[in-house]
């Protein structure tokens, strides 16, 4: 038996689709965070029947005429897969919104069972539905669930209604007229007369409490949350605090709990092996796999309580308006309005954030922001802040806080640019978001979320991390003719002799040895490897000092072993978190984009702003701290002024387009 979960965006259906299935799929206090279907099989709790029962959650729909790409994955699985029974989540803060949608269900002879979820938000309101009422109405069981509760949620009793009405027919309450689609007007017609329709069943179910004109709390919070000149900074007050307490104070202490772990079984196994194993072995054991895994993994504290935190101000609302509060923004970049979600989505990890693009209808615009998306810092690159934010800057919650913020500059110009390439510099956009409702948030979801979050994190650490370590270990133990390197020789090793040649280019950005370039290398096949691979190639066991109970900081070994300024290490933080991201990244921008100029435009821009920024970072920090400029500053300079120079060639191309569409317009 298969089971649709259909209804409007932010109505509750992945948080249902959890409950019923057990699984932590993404769940976010705003619309579209799901942009693709979810299977899942229901729990044997919701399920008295022998058989298996699959449940499947759409993405949100306001209609069954699709206007986005999510809602043509919605519209195409109900009439092609043909589910046994739809689950139509309605959300019982806004009926005559829902059912507008749940007519148009009711109409493919499909057994519709609803779900009128957040039952528990009316009567906090005061308002009453009558539930047999609107069942009559609608000629389909109504069941009252709240799936965000453990229990007495309802979701038993409407997983067996819909195991019931398999099979069986509805009356169908409203019958559409056939109308041609490509004709707006009839279309158009068509609409009001459901609407007319739904406003009538709503006037006959539902009593609201009679409201005056007062602004409620949510009102007053709103009006300085979300001002459009205190916005900015108190976004930027609460993403220092987070990065506070995650990165200085409670994230150290736990790290050094985990850290004590790493080091006890490196202890372990060291003994294990004795004195008569061969130092390869040991080295790649010891060093290579679990220095240089443990070297990552021991900032999975900080990164939990930074995704916990974040959990809980998505959960709560804040993240919503944090959407609305950027649009200003980037309205008048040339951007959709949603480009705003996919970015908030990508701060956890930019992949779901560049699928998330989908949901932009123009193709330029939904281009252009996967191509951004990976400048705002993701959880991979995490570890990277944390650690030189340790290292050099003294734990400074600044850090990783002028990270994001540059990460959105970055966008702006970006944005700006792309624009002006191809010929759309007069575009506006409008971006149109029901903002929820503030609500305590839920701990429980955060601590799903977060254990999610770092299931992921562990996973990528004992495949990828691990495998790309060892073979950092073995390239540095051998040189090419596979005879194991002369201790002092590091310079003659395989990793040595491919880093050398791109550390050259990197002198100009304050960084040209090449560890440091090798580290920057395995960057691209995951950004937490820069990390894991710093560890290796100086022999750092790990970077969190237990007996401190902080990150390593200030003047301490490893920033001398580094032998970096600070001036240089923030460079090199710079270029590592905003040049092309990991991979699997990459193949995500691939499948969205569906064009390689596109996409190898967007690899070189990446690439280029992140050495550009970085080059500046270097050139002036190092003039202003020490009154010269830095070394290979000619050098720099020349291939900046090339990447500028390509860049100027392009928006000149775009400029002619532009007035050419303009033209062809006013003719």
């Amino acid at each position: 038996m298969k089971i649709a979960l259909a209804g409007n965006p932010n109505s509750g259906k992945t948080t249902l689709f959890n409950a019923l299935t057990g699984k932590t799929a993404h769940v976010g206090n705003w619309a579209g965070v799901t942009v693709d279907k979810k299977e899942g099989l229901v729990k044997k709790a919701f399920n008295k029947t022998d058989a298996e029962i699959t449940v499947v959650d759409l993405p949100g729909a306001y209609s069954m005429s699709p206007f986005s790409s999510e809602e043509a994955i919605t519209r195409d699985f109900v009439k092609n897969e043909k589910p046994d029974v739809i689950l139509n989540i309605v959300d019982a803060t806004n009926l005559s919104r829902s059912l507008f949608f749940t007519t148009q269900l009711l109409e493919l002879n499909i057994p519709v069972v609803v779900a009128l979820n957040k039952s528990d938000l009316t009567k906090s309101k005061k308002t009453i539905i009558d539930i047999q009422t609107l069942s009559k109405l609608l000629g389909c069981p109504v069941v009252e669930t709240t799936s965000t509760k453990s229990a007495k949620n309802g979701l038993d009793n409407v997983v067996s209604t819909a195991i019931e009405l398999t099979g069986k027919h509805q009356t169908v309450p409203f019958v559409s007229d056939d109308v041609d689609l490509s004709n707006a007007k009839l279309v158009e017609a068509s609409d009001i007369k459901r609407f007319k329709f739904v406003k009538n069943i709503v006037e006959k179910v539902e009593q609201r409490e009679v409201k005056n004109n007062r602004q409620t709390v949510q009102d007053t919070v709103d009006r300085v949350v979300a001002n459009k000149w205190l916005g900015l900074p108190i976004f930027a007050v609460i993403m220092w605090s987070v990065f506070s307490i995650s990165q200085t104070h409670l994230g150290p202490i736990l790290a050094d709990l985990l850290v004590g772990w790493i080091d006890a079984f490196y202890g372990l196994v060291e003994g294990l092996l004795g004195s008569d194993v061969s130092p390869v072995l040991g080295a790649l054991l010891l060093d290579g796999i679990i220095g240089g895994v443990g070297a990552v993994v021991g900032f999975l504290p900080l990164i939990m309580v930074l995704f916990f935190l974040l959990a809980l101000l998505e959960d709560c609302g804040y993240m919503a308006r944090v959407a609305v509060i950027m649009d200003r923004f980037f309205k008048h970049l040339g951007l959709s309005g949603k480009s705003i979600i996919p970015m908030v989505i990508g701060t956890g990890c930019a992949i779901p954030g560049i699928m998330a693009t989908r949901t932009i209808q123009n193709e330029r615009q939904r281009r252009t922001t996967a191509m951004l998306t990976p400048f705002m810092p993701c959880g991979a690159k995490l570890p990277v802040i944390a650690l030189f934010a340790g290292v050099f800057f003294n734990d400074a919650a600044w850090v990783g806080t002028s990270m994001y913020f540059l990460g959105i500059a970055i966008i702006t110009f970006g944005a700006l640019v792309v624009v002006r390439i191809t010929g759309e510099k007069n575009a506006r956009s409008f971006f149109i978001m029901e903002l929820p409702e503030y609500r305590f948030p839920s701990v429980k979801r955060a601590v799903i979320s977060t254990l999610s979050r770092a299931k992921a994190f562990i996973i990528k650490a004992g495949t990828i991390i691990l495998l790309c370590n060892a073979v950092v270990q073995v390239m540095q133990t051998f040189n090419w003719q596979f005879e194991v390197v002369a201790e002092g020789a590091a310079g003659t090793s395989i990793l040595a002799s491919i880093a050398s040649p791109f550390a050259l280019v990197l002198i100009p950005l304050g960084f040209g040895v090449w560890q440091l370039a090798a580290a920057a290398i395995t960057g691209f096949i995951a950004k937490e490897n820069v990390v894991g691979t710093l560890a290796v190639v100086y022999g750092i066991t790990n970077f969190i000092d237990t007996e401190e109970l902080a990150l390593i900081s200030g003047g301490s070994d490893v920033a001398s072993i580094m032998g970096l300024s600070s001036v240089a290490a923030l460079s090199y933080l710079i270029f590592n978190l905003f040049t092309p991201p990991c991979f699997a990244a990459l193949g995500a921008m691939n499948a969205e984009m569906e064009d390689k100029k596109w996409l190898w435009a967007g690899i070189g821009f990446q690439f280029g702003m992140g050495y550009v920024v970085a080059f500046i970072t270097y050139q002036i920090g190092t003039l202003i701290t020490t009154g010269v400029l830095g070394q290979g500053f000619i050098y720099g300079l020349a291939v900046t002024l090339i990447l500028v120079g390509t860049l100027l060639y392009f928006i000149y191309k775009g400029e002619g387009l532009a007035q050419k569409k303009l033209n062809m317009h006013t003719a």
